[in-house]
């Protein structure tokens, strides 16, 4: 059956918006999985069936006898330790501040303020779920002091949340592929070591350092995808490396 020339055009529109908004569309897709993958993580461990996973995770790193002390020299341990801080509240202020004056000096208002407003959202949303979970804390012996719940892992949410959306910063401001692999590889690299370094010192369970990452990497993708659509709006500066090159005489 021949279509009707109003039904050709609203094809042809609807193709050239998903044409357009592909990066958006991919991003929303993706943020939804990772959302998704959240709820149903949380899902299990509320009705207990995370356990066995997160117990045998945890002893990999703790030896047999009745102490359960960490296995590793000290200076493993230490390292860990200085890891573990790279996803600290004070270690990401202090980046997010600086990267922060950094795009403001470069003219990028815009963007400084999404890097903000995203940090800081992403910090009271891990908040208000670790409150709202309340999951108590790995029963083993610590060598840092904890002040709140288990689920989600914070360090490794926000972790995710800064480190992604700086290294997805940094990809678009990046005049090479080569440099645009190198800042995302290197976010997606600390935002792994930070989670390992919580799981190895065994304040998190695995489960919560899982569902910090879904979550985490959701929410800077989010964010990202947010800047994306309002640069092609106008409404977000564009990165120099789109606006300015050599042009045809």
């Amino acid at each position: 059956m021949s279509r009707s020339l109003p039904q050709i055009l609203n094809l042809r529109s609807v193709a050239a918006f998903v044409r357009g908004e592909a990066a958006v569309l991919a991003g929303i897709a993706v943020v939804s999985g990772l959302v998704l993958a959240f709820f149903t993580l949380a899902d299990e461990v509320i009705e207990g069936d995370t356990e066995a996973f997160d117990t045998a995770l945890l002893m990999l790193f703790r030896t047999q006898d009745p102490s359960h002390a960490l296995i590793g020299p000290l200076w493993v341990q230490e390292m860990m330790r200085d890891v573990t801080a790279l996803g600290s509240f004070a270690c990401l202020g202090l980046l997010v501040v600086g990267i922060s004056i950094y795009l403001l000096l470069a003219g990028l208002r815009h963007a400084a303020l999404l890097v903000v407003v995203c940090v800081l959202s992403g910090t009271a949303l891990s908040t208000l779920l670790k409150m709202g979970y309340d999951r108590p804390r790995p029963d083993l012996e610590s060598f840092t002091h904890q002040f709140t719940s288990s689920f989600p892992s914070g360090h490794s949410m926000l972790s995710a949340v800064t480190y992604l959306s700086i290294g997805a910063l940094l990809a678009r401001l990046a005049p090479t592929l080569a440099l645009k692999i190198f800042a995302l590889g290197s976010a997606v690299l600390l935002t792994i070591l930070v989670g390992f370094s919580r799981l190895y010192l065994g304040v998190h369970f695995p489960s919560d350092i899982l569902a910090g990452w879904c979550l985490g990497a959701a929410w800077a993708l989010l964010w990202s995808t947010i800047a994306i659509w309002l640069q092609k709006r106008g409404q977000v500066e564009q990165p120099p490396t789109e606006t300015q090159g050599d042009r045809p005489a």
